[in-house]
C-alpha cells in the first residue's frame, strides 16, 4: 500500500486515464451546486462517487484538496481557451473568441469558478491558481491591445496596466452575472467586449 506522499506526488503529473479521481471530481463539483462548500462533506463526495472514504483518501487528504484539484481542471480550460485567444491575429476577432470562450467556461463551470475566487483569499493553492489563471489572461489581453497599436509598458495609458484592469473587470463582472442568469452572463459579456474594443481604441 503506498503511502499517503506517494499517491500525492503521482498526482501531480496528470493521470487522464483515470477514471475514479475524475468521478471525484465530477462529484465534487455536482456536490457545490447542491450543498455549498461548507456544507459538503468527504463522505458525501465519496459516497457520489461510488468509493469509500478510505479510497477517496487515497486520492486526496481533504476536501479542500478536493476543491483545488476541481479548480485546477477547470482553470486548464481556461488557459488553452486563452492561450488560443492569443493567437488570433485580427484584434476584433481576437476579443469576440475571448468573451466567447468566458462565457461558454462561466456556463458550463460558474460555480467552480465562484468557489474559486470566494476560497482564493483563504487556500493558497487556489489563490495561486487564480493569479496565474489572471496572469495568463492579462498577458493574451496585453497581446490584443498591443496589435490594436496601444502603447507596449506599464505606464497608465499603456497596454499592460490596461490588461490588467480589464481582466479584473471581466472576473468580477461575470462573477456576479453568472449568479443570475445566462442572458445575464451574455449581457456582461457583450458590455465588457464593447468597453475592451473603445479600450483598444477599435471603436469610439
Amino acid at each position: 500500500m503506498p503511502s499517503h506522499h506517494s499517491a500525492r506526488s503521482r498526482r501531480v503529473t496528470e493521470r487522464k486515464g483515470d477514471v475514479r479521481e475524475r468521478a471525484i471530481l465530477d462529484t465534487c463539483e455536482a456536490l457545490l451546486a447542491q450543498k455549498g462548500y461548507d456544507a459538503m462533506t468527504v463522505g458525501d463526495i465519496a459516497q457520489g462517487a461510488g468509493i469509500t472514504r478510505g479510497a477517496l483518501y487515497f486520492y486526496f487528504g481533504s476536501k479542500q484538496e478536493v476543491v483545488t484539484a476541481l479548480v485546477a481542471r477547470t482553470v486548464e480550460h481556461l488557459w488553452e481557451r486563452s492561450r488560443a485567444t492569443a493567437q488570433t491575429d485580427e484584434p476584433r476577432q481576437a476579443i469576440a473568441a475571448a468573451m466567447q470562450r468566458t462565457v461558454e467556461l462561466w456556463n458550463e463551470h460558474g460555480l467552480v469558478m465562484r468557489t474559486a475566487i470566494d476560497l482564493s483569499l483563504t487556500v493558497p493553492e487556489i489563490g495561486e491558481l487564480w493569479s496565474h489563471t489572471a496572469d495568463l489572461f492579462i498577458t493574451a489581453i496585453t497581446a490584443v491591445l498591443e496589435r490594436a497599436g496601444i502603447q507596449a509598458g506599464t505606464g497608465p495609458e499603456q497596454a499592460s496596466a490596461m490588461a490588467r484592469a480589464l481582466c479584473w473587470m471581466i472576473e468580477r463582472t461575470f462573477y456576479h452575472a453568472s449568479q443570475e442568469s445566462r442572458e445575464a452572463l451574455q449581457k456582461a459579456s457583450s458590455t465588457c467586449e464593447h468597453i475592451w474594443l473603445i479600450s483598444a481604441g477599435l471603436i469610439t
